[in-house]
């Protein structure tokens, strides 16, 4: 009597497949309606492919484990849903042991001031506040992790340029208090 064991949430796939082609010679018909269940077109994929996935299945799956090949960066926006299913993310990365240390929280609302020091846009003030909410709570959350906070920039980050100094702030990321937004641009 072959049992398909779906206990350990770390081999997936993978455990189901390899039990799959263990099976296949004793019950064919039943091991196709599985793989169907599975979402594996059978018209497409037959057992001697999966015997021929499986090992590199093993071994991406080893890839993904290994702290010192890969480690996952969530990215983030400071508002609830985001956060919210950041912190699924992290829950299942760390439920799959895949190493995840960093979030970037992206699309952060700096608004302009005026001399005196008062918010010029109002709108801006107005989504900076219910971001700072969100950032608190991250900040709390991921204690633990390396937080990038990145600023909304005035444009849109693409072209090799862009790219390369939105790296660059990445690495070495801008002091938001001494700065506005339009000065990390001024020289393009």
């Amino acid at each position: 009597k072959a049992v398909v064991s779906t206990q350990s949430a770390h081999y997936g796939r993978e455990n189901i497949l390899r039990q799959l082609i263990q099976m296949k010679s004793f019950v064919g018909g039943l091991v196709t309606t599985m793989s169907q269940s599975l979402g594996l077109d059978t018209n497409q994929m037959n057992l001697d492919q999966l015997e021929v996935m499986l090992p590199m299945l093993e071994r991406l799956n080893n890839e993904l484990r290994n702290p010192d090949m890969t480690t996952f960066m969530c990215v983030c926006i400071p508002e609830f849903l985001s956060l919210y299913e950041t912190e699924r993310l992290i829950q299942r990365l760390a439920e799959l042991d895949i190493d995840t240390h960093n979030v970037i929280v992206n699309q952060v609302v700096y608004p302009d001031k005026d001399k005196e020091g008062n918010v010029s846009c109002g709108l801006c003030g107005a989504r900076h506040k219910m971001q700072s909410k969100y950032l608190d709570q991250i900040t709390d959350l991921y204690e633990d992790f390396n937080v990038t906070v990145m600023p909304l920039l005035p444009r849109e980050v693409k072209g090799v340029a862009m790219l390369q100094r939105y790296g660059a702030m990445l690495k070495d990321p801008p002091n938001m208090t001494e700065c506005s937004v339009h000065d990390l641009l001024k020289d393009e």
